[in-house]
């Protein structure tokens, strides 16, 4: 895997990444710290990370189970250490799966397994982080 990040000029702090895959990302620091908030924060795009790798992991077993899922949000919420380096010290990730005759009990073990066994973004942050979830089931 790779990525080349680029800062896009000496007017603030933004910068570009271009992924191995061949796609753009941006990212921008907040107006204190010298950015113009045109884009995501580094750490944000870390975040989003976790719960896009995780999303994936839970959509990808349920459908591999043959569960009828339709839908699947995670809503995050991290907290970081005050001093630095200001790691995450915890996650709190709530899904919100949609689908029809889903039961909690096996979406809540995807969502174990996947930060048991497949999600490296969750596996990685969980070595600073305190990891927890929670699920909610919507039928549709």
């Amino acid at each position: 895997m790779e990525c080349t990040i680029n800062w896009m000029g000496t007017d603030g702090m933004a910068f570009s990444a271009q992924t191995g895959s061949g796609h753009l990302l941006a990212m921008d620091g907040a107006p204190e710290g010298g950015g113009h908030n045109l884009a995501p924060r580094p750490m944000e795009t870390v975040l989003a990370g976790t719960g896009g790798c995780t999303a994936y992991d839970v959509v990808l077993i349920l459908k591999r189970g043959r569960h009828d899922v339709r839908g699947c949000q995670v809503k995050l919420r991290a907290e970081r250490a005050e001093t630095e380096p200001k790691v995450f010290t915890a996650i709190h990730m709530h899904f919100v799966v949609t689908g029809r005759g889903l039961k909690q009990d096996v979406v809540e073990r995807a969502v174990a397994l996947s930060h048991e066994k497949y999600c490296s973004a969750s596996i990685m942050l969980g070595k600073t982080a305190a990891i927890t979830t929670s699920v909610e089931l919507v039928e549709g």
